[in-house]
């Protein structure tokens, strides 16, 4: 099954921006995002295996792993400049998968790095080992509005697996120094966000010779993004320098 979601094919937009979801997130969180683009943009929106409509395929364990899958998916779309936009474990993905993209020649045009702590800046909590409660209390801590189906217990059966495999292949991860980002980054954040505040957001600095590098922070917490939606894609759209949606 296709690697990506997208809801509006637009052979004459100029650019594509390719979304990642958080961890135990699915393509449905960014199904408005392209009314709001407008013409200008194609929104396509990873859907991590295990999950939605690909509950049946097999998770991925790996985040390099993963990002090599995503990356390779990439490959056909990238005819055309391609920016990239993670929110939380969506944005170590999309750090990875710049790093490949620029390998193998294609570099995207921006990372957009959402509610994440840099990649070489990791903390050390294992939510992935804590039973089903922990686990949920994790993500009402966090905001998501995933905690809320999860007081279903026939919820959780479906759910719980792939939200914890997302937190243990966070957990896993280990950065690796080289190749250096050369592509221009903006870290946006909730102001109120208990996962990573502005001056580590700033760390991502280090991982990136590209320019101009930015730090935006918001009204909110670590989903501002669903708050602040319209505001956002407009910073996005002025930051690649295509025309604003409807």
């Amino acid at each position: 099954m296709s690697w990506f979601r997208c809801v509006e094919t637009r052979p004459w937009a100029s650019l594509r921006l390719f979304c990642l979801p958080h961890a135990g997130g699915s393509a449905v969180f960014y199904r408005t995002w392209a009314r709001e683009t407008g013409p200008a943009v194609e929104v396509h929106t990873v859907q991590y295996p295990g999950r939605a409509d690909r509950l049946a395929d097999p998770m991925v364990t790996d985040a390099h792993q993963l990002a090599r899958l995503i990356a390779a998916a990439m490959s056909p779309l990238m005819d055309r400049p391609a920016a990239l936009f993670g929110h939380s474990m969506g944005a170590l993905l999309a750090y990875e998968v710049a790093r490949l993209l620029e390998e193998r020649g294609t570099p995207p045009v921006h990372l957009f790095a959402s509610a994440a702590r840099p990649p070489h800046d990791r903390d050390d909590d294992r939510i992935s080992e804590r039973d089903d409660d922990g686990v949920v209390a994790a993500l009402e801590e966090l905001g998501g509005t995933d905690a809320e189906v999860l007081q279903d217990e026939e919820m959780r059966e479906l759910v719980l697996p792939y939200v914890r495999n997302d937190f243990a292949l966070l957990e896993r991860y280990g950065h690796r120094p080289e190749p250096r980002l050369k592509v221009p980054v903006t870290v946006l954040l909730g102001e109120s966000d208990s996962h990573v505040d502005a001056e580590t957001a700033a760390r991502w600095r280090e991982l990136t010779d590209g320019e101009p590098f930015t730090v935006r922070t918001w009204p909110g917490g670590h989903f501002y993004l669903a708050e602040q939606q319209s505001r956002v894609i407009a910073e996005v759209l002025r930051t690649l320098e295509v025309p604003a949606g409807p």
